[in-house]
């Protein structure tokens, strides 16, 4: 058994835990990932602006131009993908415009995201373990497993609180339902057209071939009409789930913040009460307040597609790294590479994963990444008997 590490190295994980280079309810330390403090936090133009000026130069300049290349391929698959602009509605620009704005910024912040030390070999190893033929053969159910677990119903949530898991699912199939139907419908991807003019029988296309015709009378048609409806009806339970809770729950009230944990619900809220109001003006009041509705609807889309990859909801974005991680250590069990405690002899975690923490505390130039290499209880063992050898001793 090797010896621990030195007295003073016990003081600098203290401080080392309240930089965030450790957490958890168990007192485990975990490398930096989403969320972790390793992207830029803020929310606007202004925030984007601020994180801008504190990158390094070449970090900026490989993000910009990642965002200007894919912002760019967006406008050329939007305009081939329309032929040529012959399907794209023109009335539906302003949600295009911030599509494209969307894109680049979400290709901005994920550079910079995996350009910091701990959030790039999270990238590395993550998706050299979904795409390793390797842990294909050892677990060829693992990753459609993992996939479903934590990108679709999110499990992880239910050990917190099924409430919470519920009104989470509810926001998550909402949106993923409303973008496929929305984003393609902007784009000019697909179109709903009448050989009739006005109906009732429609035929669905992409790019121009027919997929399906349907009548809009009957339950298919209405479902095809009203996606967007029930995407709304989805959303809105579980966003005023979470509306609720940050303003009663007081462990949610101490830590949240206006416009990074308020902000988004608000804007799910209004998206899905004026798309639903548009479709009861339409029915119900014969078009009235409709073009208000329209627009008012428009603006909170389009503020909220620009506020994506600023805020909380890029979270999303960095979601898939998690399964490749979890990948990661999955397959690392699967070889019985468990890292015991130096000190008792306890499992910590795989041994891939304990080296890949400790090299990000390298990275990070911490200072004390030897530490990963006890389990939590003989890590607070080690600060107090560094505390009574080193700090207590002086009173005397």
């Amino acid at each position: 058994m090797t010896e621990p590490p030195e007295p003073a190295a016990a003081e600098q994980s203290d401080s080392g835990a309240r930089t965030g280079t450790s957490g958890g309810k168990d007192g485990r330390q975990h490398g930096p990932g989403p969320g972790s403090g390793t992207e830029p936090s803020g929310t606007g133009a202004s925030a984007f602006a601020r994180a801008a000026r504190r990158l390094p130069r070449s970090v900026s300049g490989r993000a910009t131009l990642a965002g200007a290349v894919v912002s760019g391929l967006l406008v050329l698959a939007i305009v081939f993908g329309s032929r040529l602009l012959h399907d794209f509605d023109s009335a539906l620009l302003p949600y295009a415009v911030a599509t494209v704005f969307l894109a680049f910024g979400v290709a901005y912040r994920y550079t910079v995201w995996v350009s910091a030390p701990g959030a790039l070999r999270l990238f590395r190893n993550g998706w050299r373990s979904l795409f390793s033929k390797e842990n294909f053969r050892k677990a060829p159910t693992a990753l459609p497993k993992m996939t479903a677990t934590y990108l679709g119903f999110q499990k992880f949530l239910g050990a917190r609180s099924h409430a919470r898991w519920a009104a989470h699912q509810l926001i998550f199939w909402g949106c993923i339902l409303a973008a496929l139907i929305t984003f393609p419908l902007t784009w000019g991807w697909f179109t709903f057209t009448s050989g009739s003019g006005s109906g009732p029988g429609y035929e669905m296309r992409i790019w121009g071939l027919k997929i399906i015709g349907f009548d809009s009378l009957n339950f298919l048609g209405w479902l095809m009409f009203h996606g967007l409806d029930i995407a709304a009806v989805l959303v809105i339970p579980g966003a005023s789930y979470f509306l609720w809770r940050r303003m009663k729950d007081r462990g949610a009230i101490t830590g949240q913040r206006f416009a990074y944990d308020m902000v988004p619900l608000l804007a799910l809220i209004v998206i899905s009460v004026t798309g639903l109001l548009l479709t009861f003006s339409s029915i119900f009041l014969h078009g009235g307040g409709y073009e208000f509705l329209a627009i008012l609807h428009m603006v909170s889309v389009v503020f909220t597609l620009i506020y994506i990859p600023f805020g909380k909801f890029f979270h999303i974005v960095q979601r898939p790294a998690a399964v490749g991680m979890q990948l990661f250590k999955y397959t690392g069990r699967q070889d019985d590479q468990v890292f015991p405690c130096r000190r008792c002899g306890e499992a910590i975690d795989t041994g891939p994963y304990v080296e890949n923490l400790r090299g990000t505390m390298r990275d990070l130039e911490l200072g004390f990444d030897e530490w990963t290499e006890y389990c939590p209880r003989c890590k607070r063992v080690l600060r107090g008997n560094a505390y009574l050898t080193q700090v207590k001793k002086g009173f005397k």
